[in-house]
């Protein structure tokens, strides 16, 4: 029996080594919902080239109001930094809707659209890059933050 584990065991690294080898190949952009803010050159490599969203955008996102009703907290990751926009996809909704999330860190809210997740409460929630950029969460952490509806 050890005789026919031995004759295994190579076959079997092998395929440990092919599964732990980093894939060359460029993983497909992610699907786009419309939006009015231009999605990110494919030359895109600095969270800047990233962040296509105006000044002006910006700027209506920091506004403040909005959010009335509280849905509840969070833990939010970065989302595909490819998808343009200030959103945040959260299992806190069940249908495309405006509303505003709290960075309670920095004390910073952000008027953006929340999107479904798809996924179970508690399961987390994806923030957009111009999001995190705007909370000034960090955008490798794990923010907790509180999200609103309109």
């Amino acid at each position: 029996m050890n005789r026919y584990l031995w004759l295994t065991l190579p076959l079997i690294l092998s395929s440990c080594t092919a599964a732990m080898t980093p894939q060359t190949a460029v993983m497909p952009r992610a699907e786009m919902p419309k939006s009015d803010v231009p999605p990110p050159p494919e030359t895109a490599r600095t969270v800047a080239e990233y962040d296509t969203t105006s000044s002006e955008q910006r700027a209506k996102a920091k506004a403040g109001g909005g959010g009335a009703t509280s849905l509840g907290r969070t833990i939010a990751s970065l989302g595909s930094p490819s998808v343009p926009g200030i959103w945040m996809k959260t299992p806190l909704v069940s249908s495309i809707q405006q509303g505003a999330v709290l960075y309670p860190q920095t004390g910073e809210r952000v008027r953006l659209e929340l999107r479904p997740a798809g996924t179970e409460a508690g399961a987390g929630s994806q923030l957009s890059l111009a999001a995190m950029r705007l909370l000034g969460a960090p955008l490798t952490g794990l923010p907790e933050v509180e999200v609103f509806a309109d």
